[in-house]
């Protein structure tokens, strides 16, 4: 587990941010990307409670390194009301957690942004898997 500041992590999203395609940075319309500790600041665990447990009653939360929230493009297409901006969020703790190196939190935390991007473009979780974005 390697352990990194609050402004490492900022860090670490930014050079994310910085290292996307282009022609995805400009496709993107109100989406906002936001960091949080844990996904339980998000009120998650609280709103899905037991469904959100494994076998043994672990908290399935521990390892959830991003959460798009909003619509994607697909959705959209019927109308949107844009006053509320869409929201990507990363969370540190599980990025601590599950690697151990700056190096590694850095190159995940790009991949937890293209995953979230993923669903901004309508993508399910089996086609972001079967591009190597689980």
């Amino acid at each position: 587990m390697y352990r990194m500041t609050d402004e490492e992590f900022e860090s670490a999203i930014a050079e994310a941010l910085d290292a996307m395609p282009e022609q995805f940075m400009e496709a993107l319309q109100n989406v906002a990307v936001v960091w949080e500790e844990e996904p339980s600041a998000l009120g998650y665990d609280e709103e899905w409670g037991a469904e959100m447990r494994d076998a043994e009653g672990e908290d399935e939360f521990d390892d959830l390194l991003g959460l798009f929230d909003g619509l994607s493009i697909v959705e959209r297409a019927n109308g949107y009301d844009d006053d509320i901006p869409d929201v990507i969020t990363v969370f540190k703790g599980p990025h601590e957690r599950c690697f151990d190196s700056r190096e590694e939190i850095v190159e995940e935390v790009g991949k937890t942004i293209i995953h979230e991007l993923g669903h901004y473009f309508g993508l399910s979780e089996d086609q972001l898997a079967a591009m190597g974005y689980e």
